[in-house]
């Protein structure tokens, strides 16, 4: 064994050992428990950030605990290899997407086999590769058989930029949620899955999940949008048509003052047919600003037709709103200004007359502003009679009313709309449909599946998109030509299904089998960002809920416990140029100037540019503050990395990065080294077994402060996946071996302590950990059968003293080492002659003593 810890000398080697015996390789075995831990999919965009460096690291500390208490783990990896990135690296460098795809996956398994991650290699799959796309396609035209799959021309999300269609989900406060472009508008055909047949089962399983944050089940259900309510009809006056009306607060009809349709309800186009300053509205104001993305939501119109109210028959005037968006579920509104701010500001600046009836304190009011509205103190007042009425029973009475007329029924509704997954781009998975020369769509045979995209075609860059010689194919299907759809599918959908997959990679009979799926699934861990809540994490849960009514799964839902990490933040630096544009630049950190508190400064010179600290932001290539973990590994080693990692901050949490911090970590590891180094040094020699009967009181302490470091330890990984604090309690443990090691002439129990310390520390540093238990063993170990420390609490070990911890005004100052069974008086005695509490009780009068037996003692100075 050698003196000092050399990562680079140990790592490498010991990586090869994993490969060459195909250690972490894994089969269904059903006399073991299994557990199923897996890391989002990473995308393969060339090299690897801290923030892949911490979702990886905690799927595989977890993968390695579970391993060592004896459960049959599966730990895949792979890589969801199509998508818009790797389309416009390839453009800008003149390959085709496939060539640039497969080299960064060859660069970043290189990586993550670097850091040591136990992944079972043999499982390995990637989206891009025939033999996986070909079930996407075929379980996509059994879908459409089911009519769960539609074709429709629509109103859809557009990047200019990208040149694609976007989901919903893909849209973030108006913008792709890749590029930040403003989102248009197109009405393009497009294929859909019906995401909405399942929008109440996809609700109502957020119950289950109990091991899921609450912050992505709260997203999930705002983003499903349940409304429950009333549908009725109001009949146009002079016209033979009626407006179907959805309210979730029925109390409200009674305050309508007009009703509001959107400019696209079949309504407003017919009266565009006779009207042309509302055919002038509703080319000009609406439908050619909405496509720009850039309309004034209160612009409007008034059609000057009425609607007869339902339950007076007064007239109501008709306006078509911008604010009614195409989306509204009936696309027609009750305009109700006393409770709706949209209703209340449109009804103000066109002038529509409110209610004069309505009183407050026997006064009349014109406009009430929502928020002083007395609907929001759950009581309202009628519009016709002076007196207070309860939400509920004007509800139930409205309801009723209604019936009576046959013109209403309870109806529930969800915001949910069906996923939008055509994709006018090249790198994707062909969407396997064709069309005939009359228009009609039909599926492909699965014979001719996969539709392949053509590797070796000559591709051209043309208006920020590829095409190539598969556009506009054709095939005879049943005698008849028809041209191959020409989209692809949103890259969603591959990861959608990836983890089921990844159950039978090697699988080529069927999409999934279902017996290896039902071992493994449901998923025990999945570890990933919270960013996806609304996007995969809703996909994926929907696609597990169709195998399952495909037959391939058995379980409801895909994952057990969801764990979300935090983002990995670094220092960030820009400058302005000439042009008095921001500059990202990385500095050396010997070139970081700080202030008199060793702060980084706020703004700074180098290299003759005024320098600005943006501060601790979110790792990225564009602001050039990302860590290399290369770097970090050939400086500090893959172990201490990893360790840093783990500890710096708890798993949800933002984690900084310092590498004052990682340097930290890094003496932790060599003082550790050093400890196990001069014991196996000075006792070579086979270790006896511990005999607890002889154990002195310090020695005593130091077993039962081992048991306990263990429990805390297997807690804290186990239950909490509160890694920070389990590693806190090593280095406590590791702190005591080193300070009383001196002390204690029972060679088994240091032996003991250091093989279980460098044991619980296998998971955070397996290339550390194996090589010292080679040597504190005295053999050559098979991490596939490494165990979990098994500590037991022994009846025999009960230490003489205990120690008591010291609080004032609740607040912990001091611990003392004392005697068991002193009384109060005894131990208020010393804790009054101990100098680091002294400074405290000084001219301070002492008002009450609260003592708990054997554990600690407060002194209460103030009433």
């Amino acid at each position: 064994m050698k003196k000092e810890y050399i990562p680079k000398k140990i790592e490498r080697e010991i990586q090869k050992i994993w490969e060459k015996n195909n250690t972490f390789s894994v089969i269904e075995d059903t006399k073991k428990e299994k557990y199923y831990c897996l890391a989002m999919i990473p995308y393969p965009s060339g090299k690897l950030h801290m923030g892949h460096v911490r979702n990886y690291t905690i799927s595989d500390v977890v993968a390695r605990y579970q391993r060592m208490i004896g459960k049959n783990v599966l730990h895949p990896i792979g890589w969801d290899a199509f998508g818009l990135p790797a389309e416009i690296a390839a453009m800008q460098n003149n390959i085709a997407p496939s060539e640039w795809t497969n080299k960064n996956i060859k660069y970043m398994k290189k990586q993550l086999k670097s850091l040591g991650f136990s992944y079972d290699w043999d499982r390995e799959i990637t989206t891009c590769k025939p033999e996986y796309y070909k079930w996407e396609q075929w379980f996509f035209i059994e879908l459409y058989k089911k009519k769960l799959v539609y074709k429709k021309k629509s109103l859809v999300n557009w990047c200019e930029f990208d040149q694609t269609v976007l989901a919903n989900e893909q849209v973030i406060e108006g913008l792709c949620w890749r590029c930040n472009t403003k989102i248009t508008k197109k009405n393009i055909p497009q294929w859909f899955i019906k995401i909405t047949k399942y929008a109440k089962e996809l609700l109502q399983g957020l119950k289950t999940l109990s091991e899921w944050p609450e912050k992505v089940k709260k997203m999930q259900s705002n983003w499903i949008g349940r409304m429950s309510g009333i549908e009725f009809c109001i009949k146009v006056l002079n016209m033979n048509k009626t407006l179907t009306i959805f309210t979730e607060k029925p109390e409200i009809l009674i305050f309508a003052t007009y009703i509001a349709i959107s400019p696209l309800h079949k309504l407003a186009k017919e009266i565009s047919y006779s009207n042309k300053n509302v055919k002038l509205f509703i080319k000009q104001s609406y439908c050619q600003n909405i496509f720009e993305n850039n309309f004034d939501k209160n612009k409007g119109i008034d059609t000057k037709i009425f609607a007869l109210h339902p339950l007076t028959q007064e007239k109501i005037p008709i306006w078509i709103a911008n604010y009614v968006l195409s989306e509204t579920v009936t696309q027609s509104v009750l305009g109700v200004p006393h409770y709706n701010l949209n209703d209340c500001e449109f009804s103000l600046i066109h002038k529509i007359k409110t209610k004069p009836e309505i009183f407050q304190n026997n006064q009349v009011i014109q406009h009430i502003k929502p928020q002083y509205s007395s609907i929001e103190s759950e009581k309202f007042y009628h519009y016709k009679e002076n007196n207070e009425i309860n939400i509920k029973k004007t509800r139930f009475s409205i309801i009723s009313k209604l019936k009576k007329s046959n013109i209403v029924k309870r109806k529930t509704y969800y915001k949910l709309k069906d996923w939008g997954v055509s994709r006018q781009r090249y790198w994707g998975v062909p969407i396997p449909m064709a069309t005939l020369k009359n228009n009609d769509i039909i599926p492909i045979p699965d014979i001719n599946l996969p539709i392949n995209l053509h590797k070796n075609t000559k591709i051209i860059c043309s208006n920020n998109k590829f095409t190539n010689s598969s556009y506009k194919r054709s095939i005879y299907i049943n005698g008849k030509l028809a041209i191959y759809e020409n989209d692809t599918l949103d890259t969603f959908v591959e990861s959608s299904w990836y983890y089921a997959r990844y159950t039978c990679p090697k699988f080529n009979k069927g999409m999934i089998e279902k017996n290896s799926a039902n071992y493994w699934l449901p998923v025990d861990l999945y570890v990933g960002g919270i960013e996806h809540s609304t996007m995969h994490l809703m996909y994926f849960r929907f696609f597990h809920k169709l195998l399952r009514d495909f037959g391939f799964v058995q379980s409801d839902e895909p994952v057990k416990k969801l764990l979300c990490q935090g983002m990995v933040l670094s220092d960030a630096f820009y400058y302005f140029d000439e042009q008095q544009r921001q500059i990202w630049i990385n500095i050396p950190p010997i070139h970081l100037q700080y202030d008199c508190n060793k702060n980084i400064k706020k703004c700074f010179m180098y290299k003759g540019k005024k320098i600005f600290h943006e501060g601790m932001i979110k790792m990225s290539k564009s602001k050039k503050n990302g860590i290399e973990p290369e770097i970090m590994i050939n400086k500090y080693g893959a172990d201490t990395v990893r360790l840093f990692i783990m500890f710096a901050a708890p798993t949800e949490s933002s984690l900084e990065w310092k590498e004052s911090g990682v340097k930290g970590i890094y003496r932790f590891l060599k003082k550790l080294w050093t400890l196990c180094y001069n014991h196996i040094k000075s006792h070579f020699h086979a270790h006896k077994k511990l005999n607890y009967k002889t154990l002195t009181n310090i020695e005593k302490e130091l077993y039962l402060f081992l048991y306990e470091t263990i429990q805390k330890v297997t807690h804290d990984i186990d239950r909490k996946q509160s890694f920070n604090t389990a590693i806190s309690e090593i280095m406590k443990l590791v702190n005591k071996i080193s300070k009383i090691q001196k002390n204690i002439n029972n060679i088994e129990l240091i032996h003991l302590s250091l093989v279980s310390v460098i044991k619980i520390m296998y998971p955070f540093t397996p290339h550390f950990s194996h090589t010292l238990l080679q040597y504190l063993l005295n053999d050559t170990i098979k991490t596939e059968n490494l165990t979990w420390p098994n500590i037991k609490k022994e009846k025999s070990i009960n230490l003489d003293y205990t120690y008591i911890l010291v609080q004032i005004n609740g607040k912990f100052r001091h611990k003392l080492l004392l005697k068991n069974n002193l009384s109060k008086s005894q131990i208020f005695k010393k804790v009054m002659k101990e100098p680091k509490i002294f400074k405290y009780i000084n001219h301070v009068k002492i008002h009450n003593v609260i003592y708990i037996p054997n554990k600690l003692i407060n002194l209460v100075t103030h009433n």
